[in-house]
């Protein structure tokens, strides 16, 4: 099932359809709960769900599907998968967490301190375990759907 165009590359289409999807759903969530629109929401790290998980998920599926999953291609992309969603996890996580006590011992430096005007760190860096479980199960429904979608319409 090999092509030369990209655009025909279902495991990478799926990947960059589950991302936006998950981007979309942090988009949306984010005006229903603040009442307005935050377009950093949808390039943005962290969230529910973890766009990260998705892609990954999404991939590693779609390369399972459409090479079989006993393959070494497939075993590649899940490998990569687990490590991307350790990581979301367990560095990026505590990383944000970590940004946000730093923020907080800034704000309460006296105004005349040197690091008092600093621009604050990026707190919402990593995700939490149900943010990624989340962005996993999307990947996995997005790819599969299109695996669907794409054998009806080769049955037409």
């Amino acid at each position: 099932m090999s092509s030369p165009c990209f655009l025909t590359n279902y495991p990478l289409i799926c990947a960059f359809i589950s991302f936006a999807i998950a981007q979309s759903i942090k988009f949306f969530t984010s005006w229903y709960k603040e009442k307005r629109w935050d377009i950093k929401q949808l390039v943005g790290s962290g969230g529910m769900p973890s766009s990260h998980s998705s892609t990954v998920m999404a991939l590693a599926t779609a390369i399972g599907l459409q090479e079989g999953f006993g393959g070494s291609l497939f075993a590649t992309a899940l490998i990569l998968a687990c490590v991307v969603m350790y990581d979301a996890t367990g560095v990026r996580l505590h990383a944000g967490r970590q940004a946000e006590v730093l923020n907080q011992i800034v704000y309460e430096l006296p105004a005349e301190h040197p690091l008092a005007e600093s621009r604050p760190l990026r707190e919402l860096l990593g995700h939490t375990p149900p943010q990624v479980f989340a962005g996993g199960v999307l990947g996995i429904v997005t790819s599969t759907a299109g695996y669907y979608i794409i054998q009806q319409s080769g049955k037409s």
